[in-house]
């Protein structure tokens, strides 16, 4: 269904920067203006994850900082920041990630202009451990809305509100995982929903009991995010290359962003736990699979 990058790994691990000497990978999107912008997350010997910068103007090559530009602080993030997503909101862009400690792991926000100078707002989800938190792009009702998921299993997809960005409430399961299948031990949303005419566009990863790491889609209703409209049974993505095969974890493809460039999907993934690659899907392809 997806098409690989040609080029893939697109980046990969920089022995001359300590902060990214041993791991780069699980990449948020956005398309702006015109350029792909890439938040991704690094790891150097110190086992530190923090967040590094690349930026394109055609998707595919990437030019990156030498520094990062997101580093953990404050007990919560004592051993990193993890896995950003990204999204266009209320003219900022706006980045949920993992804030990781003894304490455990914790959803947090922080908005910029410039993807140099950031605004933190701390941990948004305070009373549990979670991850993978997207963003919807839009207000919807007149509230902020975000996907994400409990660490407690089953590891499922819930779905939260918010009048202020920082203060969530009404929180429920939305999507679970499917037990004997690709997707039956754990599920996460993988990048923000995409708004189509048909519904909300969500990629999501799916874990089975051999802890391979798939890609699968599925479909909201635009005016009820809480409500699923359809579901593809078969994963669209799955571990098939050696880079995707071998690293740091392997037999994964998790993916945590997506831009939307004239009539297709690109689509960003993290591959083993080690690189970043991407793929691409034309809209109507996927779309037709819902």
């Amino acid at each position: 269904m997806l098409k690989r990058f040609l080029q893939n790994p697109i980046l990969k691990k920089k022995k001359e920067n300590v902060w990214e000497s041993k791991l780069v990978f699980n990449p948020a999107a956005v398309c702006h203006n015109g350029l792909v912008h890439l938040l991704y997350r690094a790891v150097g010997d110190d086992n530190i994850s923090r967040i590094g910068y690349a930026i394109s103007s055609n998707g595919y090559e990437f030019l990156r900082l030498d520094k990062p530009v997101f580093i953990p602080r404050g007990i919560l993030e004592g051993k990193g920041c993890e896995d950003p997503r990204l999204v266009f909101l209320d003219n900022r862009f706006y980045a949920t990630y993992t804030s990781y400690s003894t304490h455990g792991v914790r959803v947090s926000l922080a908005s910029t202009h410039n993807f140099i100078q950031w605004k933190r707002y701390g941990v948004v989800l305070p009373d549990m451990d979670a991850k993978d938190a997207v963003l919807f792009p839009e207000k919807i009702n007149g509230k902020y809305v975000m996907y994400y998921r409990p660490m407690d299993p089953p590891r499922s997809i819930w779905i939260t509100f918010s009048e202020d960005l920082i203060h969530w409430q009404d929180s429920k399961t939305v999507i679970k995982p499917v037990a004997g299948r690709w997707d039956g031990v754990g599920i996460g949303a993988a990048s923000p929903p995409v708004k189509t005419a048909k519904g909300w566009l969500l990629i999501y990863h799916g874990v089975d009991e051999e802890s391979v790491y798939r890609l699968g889609v599925a479909l909201f209703d635009l005016e009820n995010p809480s409500s699923i409209v359809s579901r593809y049974s078969e994963p669209i993505l799955e571990p098939e290359e050696d880079y995707e095969l071998h690293g740091e974890a392997n037999e994964v493809v998790y993916g945590t962003g997506i831009c939307e460039i004239e009539d297709k999907y690109y689509i960003y993934y993290g591959a083993a736990d080690k690189v970043i690659c991407g793929a691409t899907v034309e809209k109507d392809a996927l779309l037709s699979l819902l």
